[in-house]
């Protein structure tokens, strides 16, 4: 990793995890006085390693430095450190140094209290989401409102609104109980999946692939499929999702970084041992009695590991296409499942029922239909794919709907 990159990685993997285990030994009042800490811990290392080199562990650097501007913040808050001791000791023993438990278990341990602290009923969805986006998985404002396709203030209003509205429930922050996890599993996933996401097609750089956003997601949902209580079929169903996905991740770009489409990837780029993790997670998701959005799109992904063309492939996808838009529709699913549609019934129904959802804001509405009227009608495949073009403001899309045009061109002059 370059020097360049190492510190906005390490605040991505590390802030959050920090920022937990002192909101967890704080309590959830003082989750501005844990992000200033770990916020200047980052800010040291930025001004120190710049003159004096990058130490040879950053990552417990910057634990051991965490740690130290913790206790002195406690030590220069008399009022704080009073609180804290008091709330902290057992059998009438108070202890005169407090402990900053850094190691994974504590770690692990404060992110699952935290994420169920934050997705709690007394504030918003969105804002949960919103919240825990930030705290617990280091995405900026801006990164949110890419998510909820929103603009910063709403996600500003909301995270601030969420934090204060926790603030005066005095809610105590806990590892969640049965009836905790029953009530807000939903939320959990719902962050992961959004952060998921948006590493796995980013939104808000021109990055079409940030893998360091897909692997936290993992880390967090096998985090949920390490606790008893929580280890439900949708959580191992979404635990299948990204791995089935995360799989195909070393063959969608090539080395000049042009997206690959799917039907010309290189099968032997496919990570075979995700592929078998999402298989394993996939036969425990299919413990239960009940099919979640998570169950139809882990199918999905696992028919998009059998590379062979087969009639019987592309209707299992159609299937679970069908199933999951009736669980819950989006115009994301529903494109996609055109695509299907077309190697089931071919071009001429998908196009049909493509034109119906009208979705003239949406850069892969046009490139879906460009793809669709390729050799059915190509005139109308290159004005599609035109208005895909200048849809898109990625880089990487834009070159490879620039390709299909060119491709388009040259056919329609012979």
């Amino acid at each position: 990793m370059s020097k360049p990159d190492l510190i906005p990685n390490l605040f991505r993997t590390e802030y959050q995890k920090i920022v937990s285990v002192l909101i967890y030994l704080f309590g959830i009042e003082y989750i501005e006085i844990a992000e200033d800490i770990v916020s200047d811990t980052f800010l040291s290392a930025t001004e120190l390693w710049a003159t004096k080199g990058i130490p040879e562990n950053p990552t417990g650097w910057l634990y051991t430095v965490a740690k130290n501007k913790t206790r002195n913040y406690i030590k220069r808050h008399k009022f704080f450190e009073e609180k804290l001791v008091a709330t902290l000791k057992t059998n009438e023993t108070i202890s005169k140094e407090i402990e900053i438990d850094l190691s994974v278990k504590n770690i692990a341990d404060s992110q699952l209290a935290m994420i169920f602290t934050v997705c709690n009923p007394v504030i918003s969805s969105d804002s949960q989401v919103a919240l825990a986006l930030n705290l617990l998985c280091g995405f900026g404002v801006q990164e949110i409102a890419d998510a909820f396709l929103t603009n910063k203030e709403v996600v500003y209003k909301r995270i601030n609104r969420a934090k204060e509205k926790l603030k005066e429930a005095k809610i105590t922050i806990e590892q969640p109980s049965l009836s905790q996890i029953t009530a807000r599993l939903d939320n959990v996933l719902k962050t992961l999946y959004l952060l998921y996401s948006e590493g796995y097609y980013s939104t808000s750089k021109n990055i079409p692939l940030r893998k360091e956003l897909c692997e936290e997601a993992m880390r967090l949902t096998l985090l949920l499929a390490g606790n008893n209580a929580a280890n439900t079929p949708e959580v191992n169903a979404l635990m299948a999702l990204m791995s089935f996905h995360s799989s195909r991740f070393d063959a969608r770009f090539s080395d000049a970084g042009d997206a690959i489409l799917y039907q010309d990837q290189d099968e032997n780029l496919w990570n075979q041992e995700l592929i078998e993790t999402g298989l394993y997670f996939l036969d425990r998701s299919s413990r239960g009695d009940h099919l979640s959005k998570y169950h139809c799109e882990a199918g999905i992904a696992y028919w998009h590991t059998r590379k062979a063309d087969s009639p019987d492939k592309w209707e299992n996808i159609l299937r679970l296409y069908d199933q999951l838009l009736l669980i819950e529709y989006s115009p994301t699913a529903a494109l996609n499942r055109l695509f299907a549609l077309s190697k089931v019934k071919g071009k001429r129904k998908a196009i049909a029922e493509a034109e119906k959802l009208n979705l003239t804001d949406n850069v892969f509405y046009y490139s879906l239909l460009g793809n669709l009227y390729t050799n059915v009608n190509d005139s109308k495949a290159l004005s599609n794919y035109k208005a895909a073009l200048n849809l898109s403001a990625s880089n990487a899309d834009k070159a490879t709907i620039q390709k299909n045009i060119e491709v388009l061109k040259i056919k329609m002059a012979n």
